[in-house]
């Protein structure tokens, strides 16, 4: 990966500065596909900075939530944890991100890790907020909705644990330091419900990843 210093290109809305940044790197693939913006990076992260993430996430996990409930209680079967911003490893993984996408650091939620084990999934969901959520003020009255979702492949599992873009039919496979990064928006700023994606069920062993999501506002929570 090329080295960049930390820009500030806002919240992430409108787009098209954070494209140009992402794409003025090495190593970057974009998704052809006219629906949503998608960019993979493989090797984005070395193996020493995943085997320490997964060690943090092991220690603090728990299981993972939805801010809508939909009555199905197995659509989100994975364990979750927030990750402190100032061990200096999480740190080195939040600044290669904000290197990488360019987003204010400001407009960051914290770093979460999820920990899939066998049979766990996350079926086809988006990552913003629908606005006629019952919670979308609870969850988004301060911060606003999220533009961008950075996430990182930690391991490869031995079966399963693909991600799946419903809408376009992609599936991305888990591999170790792999970075998927997407644009949660329409450019005329609604959301973008060709984002849709599934955490696909783990086939055999366990699967690690991490996400960093970025909001219209700074986050104040």
């Amino acid at each position: 990966m090329q080295t960049l210093a930390s820009p500030s290109l806002g919240s992430g809305f409108p787009a098209e500065p954070i494209i140009a940044h992402i794409l003025s790197q090495s190593g970057v693939q974009r998704v052809p596909s006219p629906k949503l913006t998608l960019f993979m990076v493989r090797d984005f992260l070395p193996q020493e900075l995943c085997a320490a993430m997964i060690a943090r996430i092991d220690a603090q996990r728990r299981p993972s939530t939805i801010s809508d409930s939909n009555g199905d209680a197995a659509f989100r079967t994975s364990e979750t944890c927030d990750l402190d911003r100032f061990d200096p490893e999480v740190a080195e993984v939040e600044a290669r991100i904000h290197r990488f996408c360019g987003i204010d650091p400001a407009h960051g939620e914290p770093l979460q890790g999820q920990r899939y084990a066998v049979g766990q999934e996350f079926k086809a969901h988006t990552d913003y907020f629908e606005p006629s959520g019952v919670d979308f003020q609870r969850y988004c009255g301060v911060a606003g909705n999220r533009t961008w979702t950075v996430m990182l492949y930690l391991n490869e599992p031995e079966a399963g644990g693909a991600t799946r873009f419903k809408a376009i039919d992609k599936i991305v496979q888990p591999e170790t330091g792999k970075l998927l990064a997407w644009n949660n928006k329409r450019p005329d700023g609604s959301c973008n419900p060709s984002t849709i994606h599934h955490g696909m069920k783990v086939r055999a062993g366990t699967k690690y990843v991490l996400t960093k999501w970025f909001r219209e506002r700074p986050w104040g929570w």
